[in-house]
């Protein structure tokens, strides 16, 4: 009988390994592993998307970050922006013995669940970019996205002199980040620029569906003068092909110039602002996302705590209802400053 029970238990042991190694890889979406460090606390890493520069120089700067810092992460997967894949991979996570998370949901709402289970497991979470709605987090990694409304609002009013017509890209509003810049840039607009008549054009952050809706805008307001993209790695390139396409890509201060400002400071961006295509854009930082998600996640597993206030590199933690938030410095950039060398967009490669 003995015998017959460590039999039993050694088929029951296998059973699970093999449960697990299958779970790992049907929920690893593209992942890669980059781990290091194997004596520290593992750390699980899940990137949002792969279908935007900006999310694609943040993956690159994590890897770099890893390996720089030694950090042990398991295979980090990439969730293409579906809330059920996330929650699919952090599940991995916590059965590969993740010791906190790092993740970047883009539905804000969806993920509170989640993280409810992460907490009662004792299993941190930094959340880049994005700040969910609910649910405990150990640190938000992210700049103030209500500013980047508001710059490019500034910007974009004082280019058109208090008057013309503005198409807004706005991305998705179930993401406080579509939201803050979205409310933020209308909040400006109405305020300081009433006399411009601003378009609002949701788009999911789908570069197709904003070219989509801003020939059809066109068809209908060919004066239109001024653009405000909320994601350039998104919308860039399909509406400077639609506007070359239509004879309306005049530089910089040629007649009929149509006024652009951005969000996320990406190289191509940066080339566009050297060619006069686009006017500005405030660069979110890709490089200090990665560095401090990575900081904080390491933190958080071994124990370490922060407070409200002023950091070292040049951010301010606040505090927000499920956590805390360090809200990262984010520039504007034009012509002016395009070719500053501290600029992440020009250090990339």
């Amino acid at each position: 009988m003995k015998l017959t029970r460590t039999r039993s238990t050694a088929a029951a042991a296998t059973a699970v390994l093999a449960v697990l190694a299958l779970a790992t890889a049907c929920n690893r979406n593209g992942s890669e592993s980059v781990g290091a460090g194997g004596d520290k606390p593992a750390i699980g890493i899940d990137l949002p998307r792969s279908d935007s520069d900006f999310w694609n120089s943040y993956a690159q700067y994590l890897k770099k970050g890893i390996k720089a810092d030694g950090i042990n992460a398991l295979p980090v997967s990439n969730s293409q922006n579906d809330v059920t894949k996330l929650v699919a991979n952090v599940q991995v996570f916590e059965n590969t013995g993740a010791k906190a998370v790092v993740m970047a949901p883009q539905d804000t709402g969806a993920i509170a669940s989640t993280l409810d289970t992460l907490a009662s497991k004792k299993i941190p979470v930094v959340s880049v970019d994005t700040r969910p709605d609910k649910g405990e987090v150990y640190m938000v990694v992210r700049a103030d996205n209500r500013a980047y409304g508001t710059k490019a609002c500034e910007f974009l009013g004082k280019q058109l002199g208090g008057k013309g017509k503005v198409a807004e890209f706005q991305g998705s509003l179930d993401s406080i980040n579509g939201r803050d810049r979205s409310e933020a840039f209308a909040e400006c607009m109405k305020t300081k620029f009433p006399k411009i008549k601003v378009f609002e054009l949701p788009t999911e952050w789908k570069g197709d569906v904003a070219s989509a809706k801003l020939q059809s805008l066109l068809a209908q307001h060919p004066d239109l003068n001024g653009i405000y993209m909320q994601a350039g790695g998104a919308f860039l390139q399909p509406t400077l092909a639609l506007l070359e396409q239509k004879g309306l890509l005049k530089p910089a201060g040629e007649k009929g110039h149509i006024s652009i400002v951005s969000n996320d400071g990406i190289p191509q961006e940066f080339d566009a602002i050297r060619k006069g295509q686009i006017d500005a854009t405030v660069s979110q930082p890709a490089d200090l996302y990665a560095k401090y998600a990575l900081y904080y996640a390491q933190a958080a597993a071994e124990g370490k705590t922060f407070k409200p206030g002023a950091t070292d590199h040049d951010s301010t933690i606040i505090k927000i209802p499920n956590g805390l938030e360090d809200q990262l410095p984010a520039p504007l950039v034009t012509k002016d400053n395009v070719d500053d060398k501290s600029l992440w967009g020009n250090n990339v490669g």
